[in-house]
């Protein structure tokens, strides 16, 4: 049976927690900057959908949300979860997202690697 990988990106972002969190839950604002079209309802139950120019539509079912804190939902490639955490230069992000058993599977044998660029 194979394990459960897990993908955690960290970033810090020189802003402060109530603008992060807008930006993240905020249909508006996500169509500035993810997809060029969103629908979202950030509740627990509530449903997203994220359209982009190129045709490709994506469906997501909020599943947890804690106010400028934590948001987690999942859609077609398994779950993902943002986490939020005021620090002395703005904010922290944290994503874990956890991809599919076929997902996982192609991580564990190396088929997919990240693309690193160098600074």
């Amino acid at each position: 049976m194979s394990e459960q990988v897990e993908i955690m990106r960290e970033l810090e972002v020189d802003a402060p927690r109530e603008e992060v969190w807008e930006a993240l839950t905020d249909p508006a604002e996500l169509a500035e900057w993810f997809a060029n079209d969103v629908e979202l309802e950030p509740e627990p139950g509530g449903e997203g959908v994220f359209r982009w120019d190129d045709g490709d539509v994506r469906h997501a079912v909020v599943e947890e949300v804690v106010p400028l804190e934590r948001f987690a939902f999942t859609w077609e490639d398994g779950r993902v979860v943002i986490e939020l955490e005021e620090v002395p230069a703005g904010t922290r992000v944290t994503v874990v997202e956890s991809p599919t058993a076929e997902w996982s599977t192609a991580l564990e044998l190396r088929a997919w690697s990240p693309v690193v660029a160098a600074a």
